[in-house]
């Protein structure tokens, strides 16, 4: 997601990387590298020029402090982290609006929201999604079919309705103003307190569509009115949301499709060029996939910083908290099972597209090669191998060791090949293994409710930090070893994404460190020998 514009930002950040200070020409130069990637966006003309203005103005009158303090502790920083820090206050500046996202009135009074765009845009899968995150809230929702236009509308609606247990009233025949109308009645009857029409489009804006909604809107009086648009058509989507907010004036905007989006022009140019804000955005085809639109956390993960406030309501849709402790504490003291780390599979997979997850990790465009793509297959791979697996062999892996014939028939039960099957042991053993040791010396820290986790990463960036794997002849080069894992393997390779974190941080081992390294593991494995 937003590839075109990272590269740019990348490209602004490298080119002043070791300037001593900003400078006009510096500043200059770097802004050429973002105004190319911001065109190639799609990023509407006149917010270009203003964005590039504004960052300019700010970055010349900018005096760069060398050193600032963060969490107790001095950092030195440079120009380009300056140059960074003024793109991302204005990207949200951007993107940002007042107010919430969405008005919904106290039961037992009923909240009307619209939702009106041009066909092809995802606007009734949209309207069920938006009434699964209503669900989540504890609103009972009413889904209102009036899209009379496009066959099998009302049919896709009542499926979607069915998904998610939420009532659809449609009737068929009818005209959308009549059936919008008629709604509100059926809500008190259901006791709903919440309802969603998904008023009809057209494959272009025209008068009759435009007086239908204007008609529909003042006889429901709705509170929220969303217009839906495809992220992937750029500017016109911006001209889309222009026409409908002058007509409807527009609670907001939802953009759908942003996974596919290598782009992100309309991100970044309907609020300035309309002045109705994105709300909600799209990332993926099943029903949870709509998250609230954060202006902070896009600008961060278009800088290639990524989200992390983003990735942890992620991991908060889909995490027992209590179950996510007692896992920790398993791990921490080697007790972790194939059975355990199965769960852990199914639960990254509910959490949507690896690639996203990765990409809201701090940084991680900076940790790989570029082009660089999660591979989707990895974990189904991994999940299929060990639910070939007896409960026996997931709860005491040791003993393929025993009976090396368990292997054979594991491959042969998941269609891979008897190595695939010892890779995925031997990388699940050395994880295991690694974070037992990890959890013998994590301290009091591990004991205490809800710091178990935060005892596991604080020993693992000590270790890094201090060089205290070299210290054991058997860890030596974990950390290079966990960085080349998540590029070579993918999310596979360490287990998670807490593996993936920690590799994300680090910087790329030089092969003469490398080198280095595996020199001195030779001689400390000589002197445990005498």
């Amino acid at each position: 997601m937003f590839e075109t514009l990272t590269k740019g930002f990348r490209a602004a950040k490298n080119r002043l990387a070791g300037v001593a200070e900003l400078s006009e020409e510096n500043i200059e130069a770097a802004l050429r590298d973002v105004r190319l990637s911001l065109l190639e966006a799609d990023v509407e003309l006149g917010v270009v020029k203003r964005f590039l203005a504004t960052v300019k103005e700010k970055s010349l009158g900018e005096v760069v402090q060398t050193h600032v303090k963060a969490g107790g502790k001095k950092l030195k920083v440079g120009p380009a982290e300056h140059f960074i820090r003024i793109c991302q206050e204005e990207l949200t500046a951007m993107m940002s609006a007042e107010g919430e996202p969405f008005e919904l009135k106290a039961r037992p009074q009923v909240t009307g929201v619209m939702m009106v765009g041009l066909q092809g845009s995802g606007k009734t899968t949209t309207a069920a999604k938006l009434a699964r995150f209503f669900q989540k809230k504890d609103r009972k929702v009413l889904l209102v079919a009036a899209d009379v236009q496009r066959p099998g509308a009302i049919e896709q609606l009542q499926t979607l309705g069915e998904q998610i247990d939420v009532p659809v009233f449609a009737i068929p025949g009818g005209q959308p103003v009549d059936i919008c109308a008629k709604a509100m009645g059926e809500a008190k009857k259901l006791k709903c307190d919440t309802i969603i029409y998904d008023t009809a489009g057209r494959l272009a804006i025209d008068e009759p569509l435009m007086k239908e909604l204007a008609e529909i809107k003042g006889r429901t009086k709705a509170d929220n009115v969303y217009l839906v648009v495809d992220a992937m058509i750029g500017q016109d989507a911006v001209k889309t949301a222009a026409t409908f907010h002058e007509r409807l004036s527009l609670t907001g905007v939802v953009l759908t499709k942003l996974d596919g989006d290598a782009r992100g022009g309309a991100a970044l140019s309907i609020k300035q060029v309309t002045g109705a804000p994105v709300r909600f955005v799209g990332t993926g085809e099943t029903i949870d996939r709509l998250e609230e639109f954060r202006p902070d956390g896009m600008a961060s993960r278009i800088l290639g910083m990524g989200d992390i406030v983003g990735l942890m309501k992620d991991f908060e849709e889909v995490v027992d908290e209590q179950k996510a402790e007692e896992d920790a504490k398993r791990m921490l003291e080697g007790r972790f099972t194939l059975h355990d780390f199965l769960e852990q599979i199914r639960t990254l997979q509910q959490m949507g597209p690896l690639q996203q997850l990765f990409e809201k990790l701090p940084f991680f465009a900076d940790s790989v090669p570029e082009g660089f793509n999660v591979d989707e297959g990895e974990l189904k791979r991994a999940e299929a191998i060990v639910s070939s697996m007896t409960k026996r062999e997931r709860r005491d892996p040791e003993i393929f060791g025993k009976e090396p014939s368990r292997v054979t028939r594991v491959a042969k039960g998941c269609g891979r090949a008897p190595k695939d099957v010892v890779d995925l042991l031997q990388r699940f053993m050395f994880m295991r293994q690694m974070m037992g040791n990890i959890g013998q010396q994590a301290g009091m820290l591990s004991k205490i409710p809800g710091m178990k986790q935060a005892a596991m990463a604080r020993r693992l960036n000590d270790m890094v930090k201090t060089g205290g794997l070299e210290a054991n002849p058997m860890m030596a080069g974990l950390a290079d070893q966990l960085l080349e894992a998540a590029v070579a393997e993918g999310p596979a390779g360490l287990f998670g994404a807490r593996g993936a974190a920690a590799a994300g941080r680090r910087k790329p081992v030089s092969k003469a460190k490398r080198k280095d390294k595996r020199k001195q593991q030779k001689q400390a494995r000589r002197k445990s020998r005498k």
